[in-house]
């Protein structure tokens, strides 16, 4: 396994301990890692050194996971939104929230075919439900605090990576990735009724 996506990995595990939804088994099998992106996507053109990333590069890993994360996501507010738990006004923000991920996945999935990747696939629907124990999901408050969950993760997930990526562009977009969650958490976490944390530093 590529070494700096190892450390994007283990970032992830850190900050994610309280979390017991099954991400841990997505990020432990590096693929799969749960997202507001600007409705145009991003620009490609201003990417520095895209055309050195080779399919076996730390960042065109590194891509991929974040690629599997957002797959991770999409699935997840699926699940929900067919749950039939979720009122009309929050169903709607989710859907919104789903769209902000799906424009996540093309863009990284733009990005890594660029440099001559493959995108990873998602998996299937099924194994996305085990994954997030879907079964114990009763009513609308689980379906929102297992979001807040998924959201603080992946925003780690994404700030935790940053460090390892050796192209600057790459690394102002996963900064926009993990701002996009972080906007996720907050709106979720208010809607649960959780205080703001009081420290500062609240990500990554």
């Amino acid at each position: 396994m590529n070494e700096r996506i190892e450390t994007l990995i283990s970032a992830a595990k850190a900050h994610n301990e309280e979390t017991n939804t099954g991400r841990r088994r997505f990020i432990g099998q590096s693929a799969l890692l749960a997202s507001l992106a600007v409705a145009g996507g991003l620009p490609l053109s201003g990417l520095a050194n895209v055309s050195q990333m080779s399919s076996g590069g730390s960042d065109l890993g590194i891509l991929n996971t974040a690629l599997g994360l957002e797959h991770e996501g999409i699935a997840a507010y699926q699940i929900a939104a067919e749950s039939g738990l979720l009122r009309a006004q929050v169903l709607a923000v989710g859907v919104l929230f789903q769209g902000h991920h799906k424009g996540h996945r093309d863009e990284l999935a733009r990005l890594i075919q660029l440099a001559g990747g493959r995108p990873v696939e998602p998996k299937s629907q099924s194994d996305y439900a085990r994954a997030i124990n879907a079964s114990t999901l009763k009513s609308q408050e689980d379906i929102l605090r297992l979001a807040v969950k998924l959201e603080r993760g992946a925003a780690n997930a994404y700030i935790g990576s940053i460090a390892a990526l050796h192209d600057l562009k790459l690394a102002q977009l996963f900064a926009r990735l993990g701002a996009d969650e972080a906007t996720h958490w907050t709106v979720l976490n208010n809607a649960i009724g959780e205080a703001i944390p009081r420290q500062a530093l609240i990500f990554g």
